[in-house]
């Protein structure tokens, strides 16, 4: 399939009324606790505080990702070794707490094999080769360790002095698992649920069926007879599809926003913007990118069935010209840098987020 330059007439109006982005007008005073953002009939009331724990007994660095396991309990993973995993209750409460050595620990998926809960953990080291920390390791949800998957070198993969740092993992139905190399070669790698190599796909570069910065990859579930990879390429502010044994299907624009990995939940795609770019380029011409990112301007997207962008909380409203989505940017001054959107069955939101001066994960309450 060509590379999806515009969607439906149908979504070409707008859904609300963009907004002169804060950083062109000054940054705005903080958005209080309980301020109500979103479109649409995706508008949150926003509780900042809900996560708060005693950071002199469970300290954080940056919040990367969160997954919400059969038991309804929130499991978060960060880079802090006093404590990489955090587990909440919904209404915030601390209820247990575990790993002491993933360094870089970034990316968290749930699967569960009919019987039990696992967990893998992307522990991204940045920039490591060969020899170096970098790993994906499968464990339980207290924190016994079952499995590792490590360089690609050692299953014939890739050179032995290819970069590679894994950022995130997504599991098939019949077990594979897919690796999202994000910060190094930028390759989604499948293994078998026994952590055989099976293939390679993706890779660094702007062509077609390639990825830069393959920050998040999932299965996309949502047509059950043709589940599919969608990764991130979120240098590139997009979303690419694949089949499982990895031939690209098409691109979903995502205008001025660095996506970080793309959450499935009913119908809907949710994602964490990391940032967004004062550099408004023309979103009809996929050869465009921005160069450059702005501090502090992360929001939240949502993308209906359709893969059309439906609300932003915390940015400027979807806005659809001659069926091309607009350049979507920081509107309110919630968030810092959106990394992770977790959803529970009343359809709230827990945001982690990186580089956010050591804060604990926001709750985005569904109204």
């Amino acid at each position: 399939m060509k590379r999806r330059n515009f969607i439906q007439e149908t979504a070409s109006l707008a859904i609300g009324t963009t907004v002169l982005p804060s950083f062109y007008i000054g940054r705005p005073k903080p958005t209080l606790s309980e301020a109500v953002i979103g479109h649409g009939d995706f508008r949150y009331k926003v509780h900042k505080n809900w996560g708060n724990l005693d950071s002199s007994t469970h300290p954080v660095k940056d919040c990367h990702e969160m997954v919400m396991d059969s038991k309804g309990r929130l499991i978060m993973v960060g880079n802090h070794t006093r404590n990489n995993i955090l587990i909440y209750d919904k209404s915030g409460k601390l209820l247990d707490f575990w790993g002491i050595r993933y360094v870089a620990g970034h990316g968290l998926t749930l699967w569960n094999d009919g019987e039990e809960d696992f967990l893998f953990i992307a522990d991204a080291h940045w920039g490591s080769t060969k020899g170096g920390p970098s790993s994906v390791v499968k464990t339980t949800t207290y924190g016994r360790e079952i499995m590792k998957i490590e360089h690609p070198s050692h299953y014939g993969a890739y050179p032995e002095d290819l970069g590679w740092s894994p950022t995130e993992t997504a599991v098939a139905p019949n077990g594979d698992i897919y690796i999202a190399d994000g910060y190094g070669a930028c390759y989604i790698l499948q293994f078998n649920h026994k952590g055989e190599f099976i293939r390679k796909f993706g890779g660094k570069g702007d062509g077609e069926d390639q990825l830069l910065t393959a920050h998040g990859v999932c299965i996309d579930n949502r047509d059950k007879d043709h589940p599919t990879v969608l990764a991130t390429s979120r240098a590139t502010n997009c979303f690419k599809r694949f089949t499982l044994d990895g031939k690209y299907l098409e691109t979903i624009q995502m205008p001025a926003a660095y996506v970080c990995r793309p959450v499935i939940d009913g119908e809907n795609i949710y994602a964490g913007v990391c940032w967004s770019t004062p550099n408004l380029y023309n979103p009809e011409d996929s050869n465009t990118h921005p160069v450059k990112t702005s501090p502090n301007s992360g929001f939240v997207t949502i993308l209906n069935k359709e893969d059309t962008v439906v609300s932003n909380p915390g940015g400027t409203a979807p806005e659809y010209k001659k069926g091309f989505l607009q350049p979507m940017l920081q509107k309110e001054e919630v968030f810092m840098h959106c990394h992770d959107v977790c959803v529970d069955e009343d359809k709230n939101l827990y945001i982690c987020q990186w580089n956010a001066q050591n804060t604990y994960p926001i709750k985005l309450e569904r109204i």
